[in-house]
């Protein structure tokens, strides 16, 4: 499955385009919600960019972009993040971002507690959910359990295939992009698994729990 992921810095977006454009054949997207541990950090465009996906027909997740500095602050972002999907349904799985400069020098033990903190309230919540980084702070930061646990969506491009990550489930290969229906440069992802189908059977991320039959 081929996958895009988008923010406010994507603009204004043609969902109807996106889903039609039959060069590229994107079958799903990934829309950041926000950012930090705010609710006024809401992406500004997630809530148009989540109607006009799902209305397209598209998969949908959905990722929370990081700053924290410890498992308490994550926790924080956490319910933030929860707050601002409240009500939503996701048939993609639910991303916590860890990249950014002032985590990087955290070390292993700090950054994998962050990322326990942070998925333990989203599991709790009901939600299926994973971890986005680039592909050497995985190694770098973060404990091999992680890999272990949790959806693994990782960052390598120029045409290499994740070297630190073999687990992942979701590849972003490219920042370069060219869209139907977006102005400019869109991350482009490979998605190897039906997470769609895992989560819907499995009732979480806002579906309901399938009855035995």
């Amino acid at each position: 499955m081929k996958l895009i992921d988008v923010s406010k810095h994507n603009g204004d977006i043609n969902w109807t385009k996106v889903k039609n454009d039959t060069k590229n054949n994107i079958e799903g997207v990934i829309i950041r919600a926000g950012f930090g541990k705010s609710t006024n950090q809401k992406d500004i465009k997630f809530e148009e960019n989540y109607k006009g996906a799902v209305d397209a027909g598209l998969h949908v997740g959905a990722y929370w972009y990081s700053y924290a500095l410890s498992a308490e602050e994550a926790k924080l972002e956490a319910k933030t993040f929860l707050e601002c999907i409240k009500g939503k349904h996701f048939d993609l799985p639910v991303f916590f971002d860890i990249e950014d400069k002032t985590q990087t020098g955290l070390g292993k033990s700090v950054c994998t507690d962050i990322v326990n903190a942070f998925m333990n309230i989203l599991e709790g919540a009901g939600y299926f959910a994973g971890v986005y980084s680039f592909d050497s702070f995985f190694q770098s930061n973060l404990d091999e359990s992680i890999r272990k646990k949790y959806v693994i969506w990782t960052a390598r491009v120029e045409n290499v295939q994740p070297q630190f990550a073999p687990e992942w489930g979701i590849h972003q290969y490219s920042w370069k992009g060219c869209i139907d229906g977006i102005n400019g440069e869109t991350d482009l992802n490979e998605c190897r698994k039906n997470y769609p189908e895992i989560i819907k059977a499995a009732g979480l991320n806002g579906y309901p729990r399938k009855s035995p039959a």
